[in-house]
């Protein structure tokens, strides 16, 4: 098979960026030759390849600059309604060609890097990924703010300012172990610390009701320092902003103690304050009710919150005087967007800056509070609920809690006064949960709290209305909205596919980078036999480079024309990556009962983090790598199987690993996964699905066609009636004989013989504590993945798939959830508007 073309020589063909002008070419080799000889080497005769990378990487900013300076100056004159997206997780990954493609400047920096001797390829892969997220969520955030700013709209992220983002997964002998991530450790080009806009935070203290008013006394202040991180649209030269909050002890922190001579100590106490963005939780699903988080909830808020009061009161017609001091038209100016209930702390330190700073009357501020703020939810597992103990936020935040006890009496007063006599509805829909510890479920907060409150994907909001609030739905139904999740076209297609990029551009124009929805044009060639080679042609040189990869990083020999079978995410027992382990077993069994049969060849890859304390996600990895020790070595199985584990999964491997993928397994138990957006990203690229009816497999399966995805197992009223009468694990094992080998041979230690009783765990849930039924979808996905494996024998049916799932993934894009988002909760309108870049006079 030919060796795969590199991305440099591709680029070379392709079309759809543009053609690199002379000029441009010549512009940036002087930039980059400029930065390399004034801000990097210094007194160094020999630059390293970082010092190349940060060349770039600050001539690329350079472009981003002036249009950041406009698009700031833009918004300040016409004074737009503004979107606040708030966010404790923002997983931005790399920075560097994002910002090229965005600014049609890639194909000018390939040419130029190349006349000087270097490889662009190269250059990226040293930049590191801001992982400042645990997956789909923090994901999501960062392909929002690309949509935002690419729909022109004026839009901000707030999030933090993590030092160590989600941990480095290192697999040591099959098992997990966690590095921290120290992402900042050589700097980051891409961010501006803005010290004139740092803010105090105030924890501790003590409430005084006094005859001015409420005041918040004796309390610990942290300054939080923002760094502002330029978002560019694509091609429309509007660039917004992240900022991300750092936190800085006061010079006077703890300084008490110096006049009792410990003043050492007390300066080393600095860190007890600024450990607040030390470092990023990293639990996915799964609340975890520490102080330092709480603490880190509360610094984004209120450092947020204020700077979006400052820019309220000072923007109007271009006036710099502070002159809004009223605050009836703060919801015509201010969207607060809350991603989660993570920065659910919005709501009553809104109403504590109204009511005790401001002087607004409770009423009139809690109607402010509630058209400001919209609330996202991502899930519906208990486990994953917020609920922080009362006695944690009297002694944190003893305003807050009083606030939240007025604003729950006020909810319990007009639920009562609707429901009379029903205890039983008041005591599920306070905010205050009564038991052992009294608890806050900052959900509820939240829903009360906004106007509007969305679900990410239809199955989703129909479960959030019908179970997760279903008190809260009949009491406002008119507050509750679905906004099913989406993709940027940008990274998730034009980045990291040009291949495939460019040969739909060749067909459809390219207007589809903006506008997803124009993929349906490609209907028209799903028969066409020049795009069913050229899509297939792009698959295996996706293949090729991917093989190559692991080949590199992995030392594994893969066989490139088997069926790549991925199932990327993290490792969670919801996601039901023991299912897939299941699978491999089963196929491996079949290989060994019967080596002369002809097997449709599959490389099965895994690969995710476990949150560090989740014993089961854990051992759930050290099964998948075991599980693959044993085949990858079996001289009967040959390259007819093998089972990878991907270390370290991350935003750019995602980029790597999804293009070339044919199968995407999205297998989650129905009714468990909200959305899902890896889903999406598999589609738009070209793989076939195997999955539940769950999350937007059930848009994707509307979209397409069911018979064009591979759908298998119970809808979510088969898993409530399965609950009802009593989910039988046992059953299962006894009637599925292949289903009892394979749990056989992983309890008798057959993937362990080292360790015989390793996986006791794994199959003690598995018989008699599986939430997630694992075995009562078994035999459908054992049956569905045949077939897979039958399709995948004639490459041309497989192919039109193939098209077919691409030409009806336009749904999917980020525009148009954004898009909803803006004209059904924010009320604003996408502006087609093109800021004039900063070389042409303003208009």
């Amino acid at each position: 098979m030919a060796a795969p073309l590199s991305d440099g020589e591709r680029r070379k063909q392709i079309s759809v960026r543009g053609i690199a002008g002379l000029g441009d070419v010549a512009e940036v080799r002087k930039s980059f030759n400029r930065h390399l000889h004034f801000t990097l080497v210094k007194d160094r005769n020999v630059a390293t390849p970082r010092d190349y990378y940060f060349a770039l990487a600050h001539t690329v900013r350079d472009h981003l600059v002036g249009r950041w300076i406009r698009t700031q100056q833009h918004y300040y004159e016409r004074d737009p309604k503004r979107i606040y997206y708030l966010s404790l997780e923002f997983y931005m990954g790399r920075t560097l060609q994002n910002t090229m493609v965005n600014l049609g400047l890639q194909n000018a920096c390939d040419e130029a890097i190349y006349q000087l001797g270097l490889d662009l390829e190269e250059l990226e892969e040293i930049e590191e990924d801001a992982g400042l997220g645990n997956g789909g969520l923090g994901r999501l955030a960062a392909c929002f703010l690309d949509s935002m700013a690419t729909l022109g709209l004026a839009a901000y992220g707030y999030g933090i300012r993590y030092e160590f983002g989600i941990f480095n997964q290192k697999i040591v002998d099959g098992w997990q172990v966690e590095e921290a991530d120290d992402w900042l450790r050589y700097g980051n080009p891409w961010e501006k610390a803005r010290p004139e806009y740092m803010l105090p935070v105030h924890f501790y203290g003590r409430v005084d009701h006094t005859p001015e008013g409420v005041k918040w006394i004796d309390t610990q202040v942290v300054l939080a320092m923002p760094y502002d991180t330029p978002v560019p649209g694509y091609k429309n030269n509007t660039v917004n902003t992240m900022r991300l909050w750092s936190a800085k002890a006061p010079n006077d922190f703890n300084l008490q103690e110096f006049n009792v001579g410990d003043y050492i100590e007390a300066v080393l106490d600095r860190n007890l304050a600024e450990n607040i963005s030390r470092v990023l939780y990293p639990n996915d699903n799964f609340f975890e009710g520490k102080e330092l988080r709480l603490k880190q909830e509360y610094f984004v808020v209120a450092a947020t919150l204020q700077d979006i009061i400052r820019r309220f009161k000072s923007s109007k017609f271009g006036c710099r005087d502070p002159v809004r001091t009223c605050f009836e038209t703060f919801p015509d100016k201010v969207a607060i967007q809350l991603n989660d209930t993570h920065p659910a702390l919005s709501i009553p330190e809104l109403m504590r800056i109204l009511v005790d700073v401001e002087k607004v009357d409770w009423d009139k501020a809690w109607e402010i509070t509630k058209r400001t703020c919209a609330y996202t939810n991502h899930t519906v597992l208990p486990e994953a609920l917020e609920r922080w103990p009362v006695s944690m936020f009297e002694k944190l935040l003893p305003r807050h809690l009083e606030i939240i006890y007025a604003l729950n009496q006020m909810h319990l007063d007009r639920v009562a006064a609707l429901y009379p006599g029903d205890i039983d509805r008041l005591r599920r829909m306070s905010v205050i949960e009564e038991g052992d510890c009294k608890r806050i479920n900052m959900a509820h907060l939240c829903v009360i709290g906004s106007h509007a409150v969305n679900g990410v994907a239809r199955i989703h909001s129909d479960i959030v209305k019908n179970s997760v609030f279903k008190d809260f739905y009949e009491l406002e139904p008119e507050k509750f909205q679905n906004k099913t999740n989406g993709i940027t076209p940008r990274r998730w297609l034009l980045l990291c596919n040009p291949g495939l990029a460019d040969i739909i551009a060749e067909k459809i124009g390219e207007g589809f980078i903006t506008d997803l929805s124009q993929l349906k044009k490609l209907l028209d060639f799903i028969n066409n036999e020049t795009f069913i080679r050229d899509v297939a042609k792009v698959k295996q040189e996706n293949k090729l480079k991917f093989a190559a990869y692991l080949e590199e990083q992995y030392k594994v020999k893969i066989n490139p024309s088997s069926m790549f079978d991925v199932q990327v995410k993290r490792i969670h027992e919801y996601k039901r990556q023991l299912l897939n382990c299941l699978h491999a077993i089963t196929l491996y069994n079949r290989i060994r009962s019967d080596p002369s049969k002809s097997f449709v060849p599959r490389t099965i890859m895994i690969g995710g983090k476990a949150a560090p304390g989740y014993h089961m996600a854990k051992m759930i990895i050290k099964l998948i790598t075991s599980i693959g020790e044993v085949i990858n070595n079996d001289p009967y199985v040959g390259d007819r199987l093998k089972v990878i584990f991907l270390e370290n999964y991350r935003v750019s491997l995602a980029e790597k690993v999804i293009p070339a993928a044919d199968l995407s397994q999205q297998i989650s138990t129905a009714g468990t996964e909200a959305s899902g957006t890896g889903n999406m990203k598999f589609m738009v690229n070209g793989a076939l699905t195997i999955g539940t009816m769950d999350g937007a497999n059930v848009e994707m399966a509307e979209e397409a066609d069911e018979e064009n995805l591979f759908i298998f197992g119970m809808r979510v009223e088969d898993v409530e009636a399965l609950d009802r009468q009593g989910y039988n694990a046992q059953e299962y094992y006894e009637r599925l004989p292949e289903l009892r080998q394979a749990i056989d041979q992983i309890s008798s230690g057959f993937f362990s013989p080292r360790d015989p009783g390793c996986f006791r765990d794994v199959v003690n849930m598995l018989m008699y504590h599986d939430r997630f039924k694992v075995f009562a979808d078994y035999e459908a996905y054992i049956k569905c993945q045949g077939q897979v494996d039958q399709l995948f024998m004639n490459p041309r049916e497989w192919t039109k798939k193939v098209i077919r799932n691409i030409a009806c993934s336009g749904k999917f894009s980020s525009d148009r959830t954004i898009m909803e988002y803006a004209q059904e909760i924010w009320g604003v309108e996408p502006s087609a508007t093109k800021i004039p870049p900063p070389n042409l006079p303003r208009d």
